[in-house]
């Protein structure tokens, strides 16, 4: 740790002069906020979310790069994706070449006391007052605006996958919303890396439609990963009256395979 960051930006320190990742939910004494702490633990676990696709991602050749830059896709300096999968392994990217987008959105999940320079366990996000990870509105939000970015950003974008990667379980007021993501296209699914978030065996394994999934060890990720790489998928939205989009699928309907009266309606329901 210490040739990361100093325990002063990684912990609060309380008026009896404990260090403590969170201040406990009994906490009384006087609170301070730790401004530095969001950008060191998100360049840290984009990286940790980096090196662990890098693992699938090499069986097929390809590459896990952190904050990449795609401006076709609103992929900005400003706004880089957190980690994507790749043909190239370049921080400039062609939309071509970006298979899987990631968006990390992980946290201290437990509560740590740093001690005798080591960190212990003193209980997990029930016993804190923080908010951690996906539980937080905020991170959730951020995820599906940037997302939504990026799908109106270009058509490119349709056919790359998004999947948002966290640490904790969500609140029961996203387990709808995610699912509707999910089947709408716009997001993949919220997963999250973490088998126990909690002491006991209490945090929810996924929602009905799998828009939130928790993965419990590193092969059930693995083959995950794999399957949304193998697929071919578009993501189309549209808004049109019942005539149109009947017309849509007739015309659509001429054509010979399944695969050119998709190709056909795609094209049709996007001018």
């Amino acid at each position: 740790m210490k040739n990361y960051a100093t325990p002063e930006q990684l912990f609060y320190v309380t008026k009896d002069g404990r260090y403590l990742a969170y201040w406990p939910k009994n906490y009384k004494g006087e609170k301070t906020t730790l401004q530095s702490r969001n950008a060191l633990i998100g360049a840290f676990t984009e990286k940790w979310v980096t090196d662990l696709m890098q693992n699938i991602a090499g069986e097929m050749g390809y590459f896990a790069v952190q904050g990449a830059i795609s401006e076709e896709i609103g992929l900005t300096s400003a706004s880089p994706a957190d980690v994507i999968i790749s043909r190239s392994s370049g921080q400039q990217q062609k939309a071509d070449d970006i298979l899987l987008i990631i968006e990390v959105k992980m946290s201290i999940v437990w509560n740590w006391q740093y001690v005798n320079n080591n960190v212990v366990c003193i209980g997990d996000y029930r016993t804190h007052q923080g908010n951690p990870g996906l539980l937080r509105s905020d991170s959730m939000l951020k995820a599906i605006g940037k997302s939504l970015n990026i799908r109106v950003s270009s058509i490119k974008s349709c056919r790359i996958p998004i999947i948002v990667i966290g640490n904790t379980p969500i609140t029961e007021n996203y387990m709808e919303k995610v699912d509707r993501l999910k089947i709408s296209g716009v997001i993949q699914g919220f997963w999250s890396v973490n088998p126990k978030p909690l002491d006991n065996d209490d945090s929810i394994k996924k929602t009905e439609k799998c828009g939130f999934y928790r993965f419990d060890d590193f092969e059930e990720l693995h083959e995950s990963v794999l399957k949304i790489l193998s697929e071919e998928m578009n993501f189309f939205s549209s808004m049109k009256s019942n005539r149109e989009l009947g017309q849509i699928i007739e015309i659509a309907n001429r054509e010979k395979t399944y695969e050119e009266k998709a190709q056909k309606f795609l094209k049709l329901i996007r001018e």
